[in-house]
C-alpha cells in the first residue's frame, strides 16, 4: 500500500496548528517556574548528546500515556496546567507532531521548539550530559 501523505505532509500540517518558539526565546524562559521543558527523545539520543538543564525526559514513544490521567502510566507533572510545556527533539519534526498530538488530547499549554536540540546547539544553547544530570540530583 502507498503512503498517501508523507511525514513531511503531517509536520507542516502540524507545524500551522502549533505555537512554535525559538530557541533564543526559550533560552531567555529557562529560568522560568511556569515553564517546563520537554525532551522527547529517545534515550539513545540522550546518552549520545546530553539535553537542556532542567528537561523532564519523556519519551515520544509514552508521551500520551504519560499525559493522559486515566492512564497507568501518567506522569503528574503533565497536570500543573499553571505550566507552559514546551517539548523539543531532534530537528522539530517529532516535536511538532507531539505538540499536535497533546492539543488534540486537549492541552493547550503545549508548544515546540524550532529546530529542536540541533537548533539548541547550533546556538550554543545550554546543555547537559546525563552524567552532569545525574551528579546534579546526587
Amino acid at each position: 500500500m502507498p503512503i498517501t501523505k508523507g511525514f513531511q505532509a503531517l509536520v507542516d500540517e502540524a507545524m500551522e496548528q502549533i505555537k512554535t518558539y525559538s530557541v533564543e526565546l526559550v533560552k531567555a524562559r529557562l529560568a522560568d517556574p511556569k515553564v517546563q521543558i520537554v525532551d522527547i527523545r529517545d534515550v539513545r539520543e540522550l546518552e549520545r548528546e546530553g539535553t537542556v538543564p532542567g528537561a523532564f525526559l519523556a519519551p515520544r514513544g509514552m508521551l500520551e500515556f504519560w499525559v493522559d490521567p486515566a492512564s497507568p502510566y501518567f506522569k503528574p507533572i503533565f497536570a500543573d496546567e499553571s505550566r507552559e510545556f514546551i517539548l523539543f527533539c531532534g530537528a522539530g519534526w517529532r516535536s511538532a507532531l507531539a505538540t499536535k498530538t497533546l492539543q488534540d488530547m486537549g492541552m493547550r499549554n503545549v508548544a515546540h521548539i524550532d529546530g529542536g536540540y540541533a537548533e539548541w546547539q547550533k546556538q550554543g544553547a545550554p546543555t547537559e550530559t546525563l552524567e552532569e544530570r545525574k551528579a546534579k540530583k546526587a
